[in-house]
């Protein structure tokens, strides 16, 4: 005989169990709290490990990797590199300050300074026998020129006679070493007027999102770090990834055929394979090939996007319209509310160990997504 159900005897005894459950949790509020903890955090991972669903889990791949060795000049396009917590190697580990007439040192950067995209970067990595063999070969276009200068700088110079200085980006410091005085010569002559070039050597600074700082508290939520992370001459990361999709939306809305070029956007990473633009924006955690990067921060666009390469100033046509055209939709995040956000900030999993190579081609997959979008928190940003 198939078995069968009195629905009213079921609602009844139901009722009897919610009604005692009530009682129960009104003379027990902490047995209560600890329930609504634990569906909390129950939901949270839950949502953590899942995809919006307006996103597509679509698996990725690395498409180009490139390498600044000096920061804010030209890129180096690479196929493989070295990764570690500090960023890729020779990555930022050079920076040109402009020498006041008091003498103060000031920070050097394309946004600023639009010519400094007229000097090209090439990397030669030293050899297994000797560090010293590697080298950095810049050349140099003046705008309007067709004359091209060059200089070749040792990719790890020996800083044993060489005199320090101080580097303070965005209220995060660290010591430095003033490069030779031909080499600050030749940086002079092309910029006409008086520049040196510091070199970071061993020397780090410390990130300063308020939220990346190592934390004890149990409830989300959590940083990844056991320590503060720390980068070299890079802004605010040892990393910058950014997808190809959303490179090509920015490209749609520029006229004609012309297309935007990815490296105004200064990435380490280009990931191609996103399903729809901005899915990035909430990225959490990718594996890339075993290896596993915290995509913790929004990057914040400024006026380096309106540079134009060819003439080494800000760009007059289209091209030079380009952060006027993101700030009509990407200004997303409230930490950083006057500037578009184009990619996301990238730290080393400790995890990791000591370093990973990552080539092109390397698969990459995201394996946490943030239930809602980040909030830029590096204080002396905000303000900008």
């Amino acid at each position: 005989m198939a078995p069968s159900w009195d629905l009213e005897q079921f609602f009844e005894g139901t009722d009897e169990f919610l009604e005692n459950s009530v009682k129960y949790l009104v003379r027990n509020p902490l047995v209560a709290l600890a329930i609504l903890i634990i569906i909390h955090l129950g939901i949270y991972f839950l949502l953590r490990t899942q995809p919006p669903s307006l996103h597509k889990f679509n698996d990725l791949k690395i498409s180009e990797i490139y390498v600044y060795p000096i920061k804010s000049l030209r890129g180096a396009q690479v196929s493989e590199a070295v990764a570690t917590k500090d960023g890729f190697d020779y990555d930022r580990r050079f920076m040109l300050l402009k020498v006041n007439d008091d003498g103060i040192y000031q920070n050097m950067q394309v946004s600023r300074i639009p010519e400094m995209c007229r000097f090209l970067t090439s990397i030669t990595l030293p050899s297994e026998d000797s560090k010293d063999s590697g080298s950095i070969n810049v050349e140099f276009t003046a705008p309007g020129s067709s004359k091209t200068n060059s200089i070749t700088i040792p990719l790890e110079p020996d800083t044993t006679t060489l005199p320090t200085l101080e580097v303070d980006l965005y209220t995060s410091k660290t010591q430095a070493y003033k490069m030779p005085s031909h080499i600050n010569a030749w940086f002079t002559t092309c910029f006409t007027y008086p520049v040196v070039l510091a070199y970071l050597g061993p020397h780090r600074r410390s990130v300063l999102f308020t939220d990346l700082q190592p934390t004890k508290s149990f409830l989300p939520p959590f940083s990844p770090f056991t320590k503060t992370p720390q980068i070299g001459f890079a802004d605010c990361a040892p990393f910058l990834l950014i997808s190809s999709t959303s490179v090509a939306d920015v490209s749609s809305r520029l006229p004609g055929a012309l297309q935007m070029d990815p490296t105004k956007f200064r990435p380490n990473i280009i990931l191609s394979g996103a399903e729809s633009a901005w899915e990035e924006d909430y990225w959490s955690r990718i594996d890339i090939s075993g290896t596993i990067l915290h995509t913790s921060h929004n990057c914040g666009r400024c006026a380096s996007l309106n540079v134009d390469y060819n003439t080494g100033k800000y760009g007059t046509g289209p091209e030079g319209t380009v952060l006027k055209l993101l700030q009509k939709d990407r200004r997303i995040d409230i930490g950083t509310k006057y500037s578009p956000v184009f990619g996301r900030y990238s730290f080393w999993d400790e995890g990791n160990g000591g370093e990973r190579r990552l080539r092109v081609g390397d698969t990459a997959r995201v394996t946490r997504f943030n239930v809602k979008p980040t909030v830029f928190s590096w204080k002396a940003l905000q303000k900008m």
